[in-house]
């Protein structure tokens, strides 16, 4: 006789984490799963699958609120460490970006520049609790008579900071390599020149958005791991691209989606927000992200059971082709051969060097899986979802 299909729901799984029954495995694990018993059985020995990734995310940043002083100042201009932030909103709030770089660095005038210090930095600063210069400036109104203001804050000083990231979590990114005759600084590392090296930059099988390529249970209200604490998906992120080339799989095998995501500052953990200085680059800052996907059905259990042999990504030059907006493909590559260390590449051998800790992904996975067994997660019900291509 023919099985009943899997078919769950949210609440359904919601009800068996807080009955203590509820069955989690990581992404890597879910793996091993469905490759030993197939998607139907793991569909129904499991609720959710837990994913992770822990890389440098540019697209980061910080609202905050840094309260009214005596006298009261519109402050039009605002430095936290010497790194410029964005003053045009109200009065006392502002928004740092994680790629700022102080204001008196030299930038690549010494190149390759060092960028030892931007706003990546300041949030890691501000999440370890350390003390932060702040200066503003105004130019005076008649409620507001301040011009200036300069002291030390801490993070338990603001009245409010939130993490707000324009752009995270890319689903699948360029391998990137450099084909002409000299050094590369880039946002993907340095490359060595004549494909000196390969570098990559996601957790693969276990990285967030290839676990639901399709973004079928994904958008706004999703709730998250986000740099140590609860956060929450708000929408698509910028160069969200739901349409790039896929795999019979289903999987991008390009650049394809990304989220914006959020969560309050004062809860997070300053191992999960690090500040990173890319030599000859800039700043940025290296962002842990971790998403439960409910298996609410066989091809959940089906996307989630994907592993590194089947997600492949595309071989781009940025020696020559990216830097001219030209990011021909120059061949496809598995993650499995990215994580072995070594990829064949024209003929030869060229070591491949990840950008983004596959070590700190699982450990995210596993935060994640213990706060849902433990009953601290409940999932949600996204109230829209992610732009998706039309698979009828």
């Amino acid at each position: 006789m023919a099985q009943k299909k899997v078919s769950r729901t949210i609440k359904d799984i919601n009800r068996k984490i807080k009955e203590g029954k509820i069955v989690v495995v990581t992404a890597d694990e879910m793996a091993d799963i469905v490759k030993r018993k197939g998607p139907r059985k793991a569909a129904r020995e499991v609720d959710v699958v837990t994913t992770g990734t822990f890389s440098p995310m540019c697209s980061s940043g910080a609202f905050i609120n840094f309260g009214h002083t005596k006298p009261a100042i519109k402050a039009s201009h605002v430095w936290l460490n010497s790194v410029p932030a964005y003053a045009g909103i109200a009065a006392v709030d502002l928004f740092i970006g994680a790629t700022e770089p102080a204001e008196d660095d030299p930038l690549n005038r010494v190149h390759p520049g060092q960028f030892k210090y931007g706003g990546g930095h300041v949030i890691h600063d501000l999440v370890a609790g350390k003390k932060v210069n702040l200066t503003a400036t105004s130019y005076g109104t008649d409620c507001y008579p301040n011009r200036e203001i300069k002291k030390k804050v801490t993070l338990a000083d603001l009245p409010y900071a939130l993490l707000l990231n324009p752009r995270n979590a890319y689903q699948n990114y360029n391998c990137a390599i450099n084909l002409s005759k000299v050094t590369k600084y880039t946002y993907m590392g340095v490359l060595k020149p004549n494909a000196g090296n390969a570098n990559y930059a996601t957790s693969g099988q276990l990285s967030p958005l290839f676990n639901d390529p399709y973004y079928l249970t994904l958008g706004l209200g999703t709730k998250i791991f986000l740099g140590g604490a609860k956060g929450y998906i708000i929408g698509p992120g910028t160069q969200h691209n739901a349409y790039a080339k896929r795999g019979k799989n289903g999987v991008p095998m390009e650049p394809a989606g990304t989220l914006m995501v959020k969560g309050n500052l004062k809860e997070m953990d300053p191992k999960w927000v690090a500040g990173v200085s890319m030599l000859g680059y800039g700043c940025s800052l290296a962002v842990g992200l971790g998403i439960p996907i409910p298996i609410l059905n066989e091809e959940m259990a089906r996307f989630t059971g994907i592993s590194d042999e089947e997600i492949f990504t595309r071989i781009i030059d940025y020696g020559n082709d990216y830097p001219q907006g030209e990011a021909t493909s120059l061949g496809q590559v598995s993650y499995a051969e990215l994580k072995s260390g070594m990829i064949r590449f024209n003929g030869q051998d060229v070591p491949s060097v990840p950008l983004s800790s596959y070590v700190r992904a699982l450990e995210i996975a596993h935060i994640l899986k213990g706060w849902i067994e433990k009953g601290e997660f409940l999932l949600t019900e996204p109230q829209e979802m992610l732009p998706t291509v039309d698979r009828t």
